[in-house]
């Protein structure tokens, strides 16, 4: 049986965008929000697609975390006191839902599930989110 599900998780983290000219070029945070949806293959024996709470820990990796561009000149003062995630680009909200999507598509992938990503939306805020479909891909 095939099904689609919907999972959604928040977080907080840090970012700026190098190549911005305005506020955002700034290091500041944000409370974002990440909304996925997920299309599969149901597990025979649990009658589940994917455990919500694999879900919410994959993206919960981001929590707490700065997030720049590889090139960033930060990254090797910030990453001498904590970890960064680097992007290859600036981590816009349309970079991090594909890096969302990748990372939870390559979970699924390696723990042998039937699933993908065939949606997903991150709110930098209240009013602005970017969205991948899967044709998108």
């Amino acid at each position: 049986m095939n099904s689609r599900i919907y999972k959604s998780v928040h977080f907080d983290a840090s970012h700026r965008l190098m190549h911005y000219h305005g506020k955002c070029a700034h290091l500041h945070g944000h409370r974002w929000h990440v909304e996925v949806w997920l299309e599969g293959k149901v597990d025979d024996t649990t009658g589940i697609l994917v455990d919500y709470n694999t879900i919410k820990s994959i993206i919960e990796r981001f929590d707490h975390q700065t997030i720049l561009n590889q090139d960033d000149p930060m990254v090797s003062c910030i990453s001498q006191f904590q970890p960064v995630v680097t992007t290859n680009g600036d981590p816009t909200s349309e970079r991090l839902a594909g890096l969302l999507r990748d990372t939870i598509d390559a979970e699924c992938r390696d723990s042998g599930l039937v699933a993908h990503v065939v949606r997903i939306r991150v709110w930098e805020s209240e009013t602005c989110f970017a969205e991948l479909r899967h044709e998108d891909h």
